[in-house]
C-alpha cells in the first residue's frame, strides 16, 4: 500500500514538472465547434446592446418631450431620465460596435476566458444597479425631507433607470449562464498542442471511465 502510494506521488510530481516547462502554444487548443458557441455569445451581446440603446433613446425623446411640458417634480424626473440615458446610448454603441467587431473564434481558453469574463461584468452591474436604486431612494427621501422638487424628482428617475438596468442585467447573464452549459457539451475530450496528448476537461463534473 505504501509502495502504491509513494509511486503515485512520484507520477504526480513528474507530471507537474512535465507541464511546468511546456511552451505555453501547447495550451492554445482550436475547437472548430466553439465558433457557433462565441457567434451565439455575440449575438446575445449584440442584440443586448440594442434593446439598451432602444431604451435610452426612448427616454431622451420622451424626456424632451415631457421636461418642456411639465414643472417641479415631473419636469426634474424627465431631465435625469434624459441625462441618464444619454450615457446609456454612449454605453450600447460602443458595446454593439465591440460585439460587431469580434470575430468568433475557436481557441477553448479563449472561449472560457471571454465566457467568464462577460457574466462577471453582467454581476458586477447588477450590484451596481442596485446601488442605483439605493441612491435613488436616498435622494428622493432627501428631497421630501428638505422639501426640494428636483431632489425628488431626480431620485424617482434613478429609481426607475437602477431598476430597468437591474432587470436587463439580470436577464442578460441568465441568457450567458444558461448559454455557458453548453460548453461541456462542445469539449469533453481533447488534444493539447501537436504533440496529441489528450487531456479529459471534467466540465460537467462527471468523470469519463
Amino acid at each position: 500500500m505504501h509502495s502504491k502510494t509513494k509511486y503515485t506521488t512520484i507520477y504526480f510530481l513528474l507530471g507537474m514538472v512535465f507541464f511546468a516547462f511546456l511552451p505555453l502554444g501547447v495550451f492554445s487548443q482550436n475547437i472548430p465547434e466553439l465558433k457557433d458557441f462565441n457567434q451565439i455569445r455575440l449575438s446575445y451581446n449584440e442584440k443586448g446592446m440594442l434593446i439598451l440603446g432602444g431604451w435610452a433613446v426612448g427616454n431622451m425623446v420622451w424626456g424632451g418631450i415631457a421636461a418642456s411640458q411639465t414643472s417641479g417634480q415631473t419636469k426634474a424626473f424627465h431631465q435625469m431620465n434624459m441625462y441618464w440615458n444619454s450615457v446609456n446610448l454612449l454605453i450600447a454603441g460602443f458595446g454593439y460596435w465591440q460585439a460587431m467587431k469580434e470575430s468568433p473564434g475557436t481557441d477553448f481558453w479563449a472561449t472560457m476566458d471571454a465566457q467568464q469574463s462577460i457574466e462577471k461584468i453582467l454581476l458586477f452591474n447588477a450590484a451596481l444597479d442596485i446601488a442605483y436604486i439605493a441612491g435613488g431612494l436616498y435622494l428622493k427621501e432627501r428631497g421630501l425631507r428638505v422639501n426640494k422638487d428636483q431632489f425628488i424628482g431626480f431620485g424617482k428617475s434613478i429609481i426607475l433607470q437602477g431598476a430597468f438596468l437591474l432587470t436587463f442585467d439580470a436577464v442578460m447573464y441568465s441568457f450567458h449562464h444558461v448559454h455557458a452549459k453548453e460548453l461541456p457539451k462542445i469539449v469533453n475530450n481533447f488534444s493539447l498542442g501537436p504533440t496529441g496528448f489528450m487531456v479529459t476537461i471534467p466540465l460537467s463534473g462527471t468523470t469519463n471511465q
